[in-house]
């Protein structure tokens, strides 16, 4: 397979007015895009957005570049990165185009592309993208021009969607919920998803200003929410990130759930219900406390790479439909194509209702091992973790935790890092072995 120059595991991303996220380049994608995607299908596009101010310049850049390709555009406004992979589906549009950096900061932007199924471009229509790039821009004669419409009711739809997804015979009106949109794009729909569905809901982060998204907020600053939920005295608290794909939650005594414990209490609840289907799949990176879990409740249990594609990719090849990241991805293709924080959260609201059980209760079923991340930094090309004197300590410590524990050793993808991570049932342990292997790296860096 050809090697990829700009799209990544999650389409292009940078520094806003730093090259590749500049508008003339994006420009050019849209037309080069267009091209490809108007060689057949629908010949229509929609484009979403968080709430980033580069996203008014962005999506004009884009709008302009699919036009040119003879390709017509809904535009979606602000909407949720699986809102817009949700929609692609309905408008049985060529392709989704969400224009987000999820929860990097404002002056991050990226693009992403979903196919008509909902889900990533395939890998040749990626690469036939990048090849188009290199060819001269040519803008198709005027009677051709790609036309441009707002698509009004788009965060209607898509409330009605999530909506759909939680059962009819219950209510959400015994509980007081705290909502973090991390001022980004959920801000006009996660609000009115509970609320709609009965809950007493107590808005946070739902101010954007299009520099604010994910600043002290949202599923990467739980500070935030769970000091609302206990001053609210609510029953819990939902937090989203900025383009709202990854889910963290808040019990009543402002304990914060991740992924894993999220996706834990989904998947007890489809055991309990009878409708679990195959096991679950977590990452490198998921807590051995929920393996062991599922491992109790006879679910079986298999780790991707870091990376929600990559839960998606194990999920498909194992035919299984739940996987999560503890970051708070958490995928459940019973009802969606994609990670979406909104569903998730319904997902878990469900096993409330039919466990007539708090959010506290239910996540007692999983015990967090502790999980001890050192990074190192290297230099070179040299690789330490294949290092003797590495791999002699990494062997010494797996020895030592005799399966009651596990050791992960994995370079950064975007730094000079090596990753040093050691989880066991006691904290001054690990935390104790993952400062002996770290010392190697060192050494040997």
């Amino acid at each position: 397979m050809s090697e990829r120059r700009y799209f990544g595991t999650d389409g292009i991303r940078g520094l806003v007015g730093k090259y590749p996220i500049t508008p003339d380049f994006v420009m050019k994608l849209g037309y080069a895009a267009g091209k490809v995607l108007a060689a057949k299908g629908t010949k229509k596009v929609l484009i979403g957005k968080d709430t980033r101010i580069s996203g008014y310049m962005l999506e004009s850049a884009l709008e302009a570049g699919f036009s040119a390709a003879g390709v017509d555009i809904g535009l979606l406004g602000p909407m949720p990165t699986p809102g817009i992979a949700y929609l692609t589906k309905t408008f049985r549009a060529q392709a989704g185009i969400v224009i987000s950096a999820s929860h990097n900061p404002f002056y991050d932007n990226g693009i992403k592309f979903f196919s008509q199924d909902g889900q990533k471009l395939p890998d040749d229509i990626e690469l036939a993208i990048e090849a188009e790039l290199d060819k001269e821009m040519i803008c198709v004669e005027s009677a051709k021009l790609g036309k441009a419409t707002r698509i009004a009711d788009a965060a209607g739809r898509y409330i009605e969607f999530c909506k759909s997804n939680f059962p009819n015979r219950f209510s959400l009106s015994h509980l007081t919920i705290v909502v973090d949109c991390a001022h980004g794009a959920t801000y006009h729909i996660a609000p009115d998803v509970f609320r709609e569905l009965g809950a007493k809901v107590i808005e946070i982060g739902a101010q954007p200003n299009g520099t604010n998204i994910n600043d002290g907020c949202g599923a990467t600053s739980m500070d935030a929410i769970s000091k609302a939920v206990v001053e609210h005295k609510a029953d819990l608290g939902i937090a989203l990130d900025g383009d709202g794909d990854r889910l963290m939650m808040v019990d009543h005594t402002g304990y914060v759930l991740d992924g894993d414990e999220c996706v834990f209490v989904i998947a007890s609840n489809d055991i309990k219900s009878g409708k679990m289907k195959g096991g679950v799949v977590g990452t490198l990176m998921s807590n051995m406390g929920l393996e062991l879990a599922l491992k109790d409740m006879g679910v079986p249990f298999a780790r991707s790479n870091v990376g929600d594609r990559y839960v998606m990719e194990m999920l498909k090849e194992k035919g299984w439909q739940l996987g999560a990241e503890n970051s708070g991805h958490v995928i459940n293709l019973k009802h969606t194509s994609t990670g979406d924080g909104i569903i998730a959260a319904l997902n878990v609201l469900t096993a409330l209702c039919i466990s007539e059980k708090s959010l506290h209760e239910l996540r007692q079923g999983m015990k967090m091992l502790p999980q001890i991340l050192v990074n190192v930094r290297f230099e070179g090309d040299n690789d330490p973790i294949e290092a003797a004197n590495v791999t002699t300590k990494v062997d010494e410590v797996n020895k030592a935790l005799e399966g009651r524990g596990r050791v992960l050793l994995r370079k950064s993808g975007t730094e000079p890092l090596i990753r040093v991570m050691v989880e066991g049932p006691d904290l001054d342990e690990v935390t104790a072995l993952a400062n002996s292997i770290a010392d190697e790296v060192k050494l040997a860096s």
